[in-house]
């Protein structure tokens, strides 16, 4: 089951960007995801699968969901 991930949340991931950040934050859902670095703002584009495995939180409106 997909988690309930929504545009303007921050995702936590386990690895971090080269810049050394690991707070994404969720511009596009769907069946791909569009994050950006909150470190560096690079955006990435990807299939929601891959990036659900890396996720380790999820911040909303300033609170941790998971």
């Amino acid at each position: 089951m997909p988690l309930d991930v929504r545009v303007g949340d921050v995702l936590t991931m386990k690895k971090q960007h080269p810049c050394g950040s690991a707070r994404w934050q969720v511009l596009r859902t769907g069946a791909d995801f569009r994050l950006k670095c909150q470190g560096c703002g690079r955006e990435v584009f990807g299939p929601r699968a891959k990036f659900e495995k890396s996720i380790k939180s999820i911040e909303r409106g300033g609170e941790r969901l998971v």
